[in-house]
C-alpha cells in the first residue's frame, strides 16, 4: 500500500540524539548567532551591526524564514543549526519544495559522506566543461532532541518518498509535517541503504553542534572519484 499520509506514521519522542552533517568549508560560521545568549540580544546586535555592515543580511540570511523562538541561542555552534533555515535552497530538497529550510542529519559519518557525495556529484555534473574540482567539507556533530517527530522507517525503501530521482511524494509528506508543526522526520537513507537520516523542520531542538574532521572531495570531470579524510599537521605531531 502506498502511504504518504503523515497521520499514519508513528510518533517519536527521542531526546539526546547524535548525528552528523557535512558542509562546505568555504562557508564560515555566522558569528552573529554565536555571539548572543537570547533573542533580545540578537535583535539589538543585529540592528547595531546592520548600520555599518551592508553584507550582514547576506551572512545571516533571510531571518523572516525562521521565528526567533526557534533559534537555539546560547548553544555551541548555534549558527550551524540555524543556517539551513535562513539560507534556503530555492530548488528545494527531498522533503522541502524550496519555500522553507530543513536541517538534514545522518546517523553516521559514512552516511553523511554518501549523501553529500551524491548531491555534490549531481550539482557538478550540470557545470559544463568542469574537468576538475576539489572541495573541502567540514564535518559537524549534532546533539538534538527529536520531539515530537514522525517515523518513516516503517516504510520500505521502495516507497515513493524514497524515490532516488523524484521528490514529489516526499515533498507532499514534508509539506504536511511542516504545516502541522512536527519537529522532524526520521527516514531511511537513500544513498546508503540500511542507514538512517533525520530531517528537522526547526533547529529548536538542537542542543549542541561541534566541528569535527575535514574531508576532501575530488571531482574528476565525470564523478566524485575520491574522498579523503584530511589529517592536520597538528594531529601528526
Amino acid at each position: 500500500m502506498v502511504m504518504t499520509d503523515a497521520t499514519a506514521l508513528p510518533v517519536l519522542n527521542l531526546p539526546q540524539q547524535r548525528g552528523y552533517r557535512l558542509i562546505n568549508s568555504k562557508y564560515p560560521p555566522i558569528t552573529l548567532f554565536d555571539d548572543v545568549a537570547d533573542a533580545e540580544e540578537f535583535e539589538a546586535l543585529y540592528e547595531l551591526q546592520a548600520l555599518t555592515n551592508p553584507r550582514l543580511k547576506n551572512s545571516a540570511g533571510e531571518l523572516a524564514y525562521l521565528p526567533a523562538a526557534d533559534i537555539p541561542f546560547g548553544i555551541a555552534g548555534c549558527s550551524y543549526a540555524v543556517a539551513p533555515f535562513t539560507h534556503v535552497n530555492p530548488l528545494g530538497s527531498r522533503f522541502s519544495d524550496g519555500t522553507f529550510g530543513m536541517l538534514y542529519i545522518a546517523d553516521e559519518m559514512a552516511t553523511a559522506l554518501a549523501e553529500v557525495a551524491y548531491h555534490q556529484q549531481q550539482y557538478l555534473q550540470r557545470i559544463e566543461g568542469l574537468k576538475y574540482d576539489r572541495m573541502v567539507m567540514r564535518s559537524l556533530v549534532f546533539i538534538f532532541d527529536a520531539e515530537p517527530a514522525k517515523d518513516a522507517l516503517i516504510l520500505p525503501l521502495s516507497h515513493p518518498i524514497y524515490d532516488p530521482h523524484s521528490y514529489n511524494a516526499a515533498r507532499t509528506l514534508g509539506l504536511s509535517l511542516k504545516a502541522t508543526g512536527w519537529a522532524g522526520l526520521r527516514y531511511r537513507s537513500v544513498r546508503r541503504p540500511g542507514s538512517t537520516c533525520w530531517g528537522l523542520f526547526t533547529p529548536k531542538g538542537v542542543k549542541s553542534v561541534q566541528q569535527s574532521a575535514h574531508y576532501e572531495f575530488i571531482w574528476d570531470g565525470r564523478k566524485i572519484s575520491k574522498i579523503d579524510h584530511i589529517v592536520s599537521a597538528q594531529a601528526l605531531k
